[in-house]
């Protein structure tokens, strides 16, 4: 199925061994894709089959995720922006690089782009557009929460079958072929005579203890120099945490310079409802190089 192959990867970064999904050559021009919550990097497999020009491709499994195995009590987005530094280290260690980031992916690159601007060149943020705001008179009742959850972490939705999961997966995404939804449940999760286990960390499904501050978003995405291309599914639930589709057709996020591009016919999961359009949309940005 796949056009492009993918070899797999490992380095230590910060005593997790991480897992790389790397396609192409490596003397091509770098893109860094950056998986959302539950997924893995494997499944931008159809987005790189789609590209037209010749790319070097790394796509990590973030910490708990995919085949980057991690038990922990708990996962915080510094943890991440620190990951994705020594790995951006490692793979262009002195040239800004360009990242591709969908949904947590995309908000961990807005945080590190405007934390650390020189090392990123352009950037694709891929319904990564931040929470809704919270109010500190939440805070003791989080906090209350994620004591009472971990005194027992949750565990994941089981399948009795790929079939089952594969399933699910075109049930949340319409836009999914049958073929493309067995892709995605074959890289979310391995087979075992339980039926299928999804390769996550549990943890993940604990709250974060600290609220989501917006306001400390956006002022890492008001320090972004590189130019940024936002991309939305059309029929996506996350236009709404940004006030629903604009009737121009533009997202007002407080990136100092960024453009908007909206795609028919996907909701959320655009990698892999619409990889056609979303790999056209990267290549019309980066080509010619920002």
């Amino acid at each position: 199925m796949a056009r492009i192959p993918v070899r797999g990867n490992s380095h230590r970064v910060r005593d997790v061994d991480y897992y790389i999904n790397e396609w192409g050559d490596p003397k091509d021009p770098l893109i860094v894709f950056l998986h959302g919550w539950g997924d893995t990097g494997a499944t931008f497999q159809f987005v790189v089959d789609a590209l037209a020009g010749r790319w070097h491709v790394i796509a990590p499994d973030w910490r708990g995720f995919g085949r980057t195995q991690s038990r922990a009590l708990g996962y915080w987005f510094p943890d991440y922006l620190a990951d994705l530094d020594v790995l951006l280290s490692k793979y262009s260690p002195s040239a800004p690089v360009r990242l591709v980031g969908h949904s947590m992916g995309g908000n961990i690159a807005g945080l590190y782009a405007g934390s650390m601007p020189e090392r990123v060149r352009a950037f694709v943020n891929v319904e990564g557009f931040g929470l809704p705001d919270t109010r500190p008179e939440e805070a003791p009742a989080r906090y209350r929460e994620w004591l009472q959850r971990s005194r027992e972490v949750p565990g994941f939705t089981r399948f009795g079958s790929m079939e089952a999961l594969s399933r699910h997966i075109a049930g949340r995404s319409p836009g999914v072929s049958a073929a493309r939804a067995r892709f995605v449940a074959e890289a979310w999760a391995f087979d075992g005579p339980d039926g299928p286990t999804l390769r996550a960390d549990p943890a993940h499904k604990l709250p974060n203890a600290v609220l989501y501050r917006r306001a400390e978003a956006e002022a890492c995405w008001r320090k972004v120099t590189a130019p940024v291309l936002l991309v939305a599914g059309a029929d996506s639930h996350v236009l709404e945490a940004v006030g629903g589709r604009p009737d121009d057709g533009v997202l007002r996020l407080p990136f100092p310079d960024s453009r908007t591009r909206i795609i028919e016919g996907s909701g959320h999961m655009v990698h892999f409802e619409a990889p056609e359009a979303l790999a056209g949309a990267i290549e019309d940005f980066l080509l010619p190089d920002p």
